[in-house]
């Protein structure tokens, strides 16, 4: 189990070789697939975008089995990817998850803009939109306060989630860190909660 302190560090100095454009991406030969057969051990988790542009093993140079990886548009927090958050910290030992917004999210600028429509997109918006609220009155570009907001209250809610995560939390074996991804940089920027 690496520390959250040593993960986050690890993800930082990784996102700057992906911005550098000097990424190692280690272990993406056979045998290192072969070798997480039997087992995984990844040294943090993500929270993220299932948006194409935004890949975090990508954004954070790391290779197969590094990052414990839960995407769905707008990262928002459901049972299922809780579950996932929760399997990872409880069964893998992880001490850090990450939450990582956006630059030009799509599920935020439908928030942001008051989608009402068919499907289950509507359950994504209605996740979105507290964060949303959060964010209208503040200085500055209301889509990228809306995407920095949306990652920080995702953050406080999975550091609520009761029990495993919150009791990780508490005990000091787990944090939870919101972030934000520049599309046109590559840059993570790792945000206050």
């Amino acid at each position: 189990m690496l520390p959250a302190g040593d993960a986050l560090q690890r993800l930082k100095d990784g996102n700057a070789r992906y911005v550098r454009g000097e990424s190692i991406h280690p272990c993406t030969e056979a045998s290192a697939r072969e070798s997480l057969v039997d087992g995984q051990k990844p040294f943090a988790a993500i929270l993220g975008c299932a948006d194409s542009r935004a890949v975090p093993e990508l954004a954070f140079d790391t290779s197969i089995g590094e990052l414990f990886v839960v995407r769905v548009a707008g990262n928002v927090a459901n049972p299922e990817n809780n579950g996932s958050l929760e399997y990872a910290v409880a069964h893998l030992g992880v001490q850090l998850i990450v939450v990582l917004g956006h630059q030009n999210c799509g599920a935020v600028t439908a928030a942001l803009q008051g989608y009402d429509g068919p499907g289950q997109i509507q359950s994504i918006v209605e996740a979105i939109s507290p964060a949303v609220d959060e964010a209208k009155d503040l200085d500055g570009d209301p889509l990228d306060n809306a995407i920095r907001s949306n990652a920080r209250r995702v953050a406080g809610l999975l550091e609520q989630q009761a029990p495993i995560l919150s009791q990780a939390v508490e005990s000091g074996q787990l944090s939870v860190v919101p972030a934000c991804y520049r599309l046109d940089t590559g840059e993570v920027e790792f945000l206050a909660p």
